[in-house]
């Protein structure tokens, strides 16, 4: 197999052997791996720094879906689900390997919701055009309870169903970052922004940053700076000027992960009127159920935000009102917490509903560009308004957006899911080309999950994982799907990975110590 064009050698020899810069993005969730990508296709010669890894934080903590928002149709926000629809139709043809239509189904219990809920979904279907993924219908009672064996019948009046994407966020993330480079971008993660760099009318441009492994230090230049760092945000503004106030109030949204038994079919649930006005969903994720999301205000954020008991019993009560198999604790195999990055209220809103979920982006007086809010599902557009603001301000030259028809890397024509390997897309191939040269490599991680070890060789060496962290939480997802199987494997992915990147033994003793730190939080007691 040729030399990977991914190594962190590699990418830290370019940034080493660059002095000027005409991009360079601090972080790399889903916003700032799409600038980047936009920048790149544009032909500017573009650096992208991630402080841990991508999609560390709400880039993979999401509810797994590409949607246009429903409930923000209920609001009557139509040009918000108009603009993600049309975004959702986009990454369906050019990360075909990693989303899917999604077919959801709405339990009506009263006659007058089955009407309600059947007109707006036409409308939901309307906006989408030609980029649908299928027509909502409503469904008679029996058709219901065949398609949602575990669903309480007790006054069920029929359901209606509609039609979404469901997606993998950290695989999309890591195979953006990868498209990047192969259109000519750095992209390199473990490696820490400290300072903004001035010049002498005080405008920004560059940064100082630090390789996290090697605490080596650079100073780089760029003609334009771009903070795409969601709950982070106010921690670069301040570099910029510290007497800034806040402009992020971080809302938690929690995530339940369950055996499949529980929603056996293929169809997710959408209960669309909870308690605290939030709707939310049971899908179908990697052979589990996800169920989810919270939203809890908070006043602070952490790279790990930790779930609170509240939110734990407020998702499991909701389920259980609607299943007649019951979920406890003792049921939940993961959990995990991510935060929305929303702009904060000019007054003291506590309903998150009423913060602004569409995305801002904020030109400082330095032209430090800054681009909040959004989510997934619009992460190109975001990036398309985004670069089109910094031409705009001529700190670019003009160029045309490339990335509505750009191929994401993997993406392939046809996928088999019944097979685990489809996240791989056109590298499935080089997996399994690993395993033919070894085949020892060929054995399962865990009894209980279909991952490989060649998974994480693959991982190491082209898709730029460093840590058993990056592996098990965001390349292949066990931490997502079953946090004690993840603990149980750390040792044996800390050996496969010590052995790639010819480390110590006391390197991986570290690496089992800092993984299962983090996992002990996504187990839950």
């Amino acid at each position: 197999m040729k030399k990977s064009v991914f190594k962190r050698e590699t990418l830290i020899n370019q940034l080493k052997a660059t002095k000027n810069w005409d991009v360079i993005v601090i972080g790399g969730g889903a916003t700032g791996l799409g600038v980047a990508l936009d920048c790149t296709t544009r032909g500017y010669k573009t650096l992208l720094l991630e402080q841990v890894d991508f999609a560390k934080g709400t880039s993979s903590r999401s509810t797994k879906l590409v949607h246009g928002g429903v409930r923000y149709l209920a609001q009557g926000n139509i040009d918000l689900v108009r603009e993600a629809l049309y975004e959702r139709g986009l990454m369906l043809k050019n990360a075909s390997h990693l989303v899917n239509d999604q077919s959801f189904i709405i339990p009506n219990y009263s006659y007058w919701d089955n009407l309600f809920y059947t007109i707006g979904l036409k409308v939901y279907d309307f906006l989408s055009g030609k980029l649908s993924f299928g027509k909502s219908l409503r469904i008679k009672k029996s058709e219901t309870i065949s398609r949602l064996s575990t669903l309480k019948i007790d006054n069920l009046k029929g359901g209606v169903v509609y039609h979404d994407g469901q997606f993998d966020d950290s695989r999309l993330a890591v195979n953006i970052a990868q498209t990047c480079i192969e259109n000519g971008a750095t992209v390199i993660n473990h490696c820490k922004v400290k300072n903004l760099l001035k010049n002498e009318k005080g405008i920004v441009n560059g940064v100082v940053a630090v390789d996290v492994e090697t605490n080596e230090e650079y100073a780089l230049n760029a003609k334009t700076v771009i903070n795409a760092t969601g709950v982070f945000t106010d921690e670069v503004l301040k570099m910029d000027d510290a007497a800034l106030k806040n402009t992020i109030r971080p809302s938690q949204g929690i995530h339940l992960v369950f055996d499949k038994s529980f929603l056996p079919g293929n169809d997710a649930i959408m209960i669309p009127k909870t308690d605290d006005g939030r709707v939310l969903f049971l899908v179908p994720w990697h052979d589990k159920v996800v169920v989810g999301t919270t939203d809890t205000l908070l006043d602070s954020h952490s790279l790990e935000p930790k779930p609170l008991d509240k939110e734990i019993d407020f998702i499991l009560n909701t389920a259980n009102r609607y299943l007649n198999k019951n979920v406890t604790k003792d049921d939940v195999l993961s959990i995990f917490a991510g935060l929305r990055p929303l702009a904060a209220p000019k007054d003291k809103s506590e309903k998150t509903k009423e913060i602004s979920r569409s995305h801002k982006i904020i030109v400082s007086e330095s032209e430090l560009v800054t681009i909040t809010g959004g989510k997934w599902t619009t992460y190109r557009r975001m990036a398309q308004d985004t670069v089109n603001k910094i031409i705009e301000l001529n700190k670019l030259p003009d160029a045309k957006c490339k990335t509505k028809q750009l191929l994401i890397h993997g993406a392939n024509g046809t996928v088999d899911r019944s097979n685990h390997m489809y996240i791989y897309g056109t590298d499935k191939v080089k997996v399994e080309q690993l395993i033919e040269e070894d085949a020892t490599l060929s054995e399962r991680l865990h009894p209980d999950l279909q991952f490989t070890k060649a998974e994480v060789v693959f991982a190491v060496r082209h898709e730029m994982a460093r840590t058993i962290e990056d592996v098990l939480a965001r390349r292949v997802r066990i931490l997502f799907l079953n946090a004690k199987a993840a603990i149980e494997i750390a040792p044996i992915v800390g050996e496969l990975i010590r052995k790639e990147l010819d480390q110590t033994t006391d390197w991986r003793s570290q690496q089992i110590s800092n993984f299962i730190k983090v996992a002990d939080q996504y187990v839950l007691k």
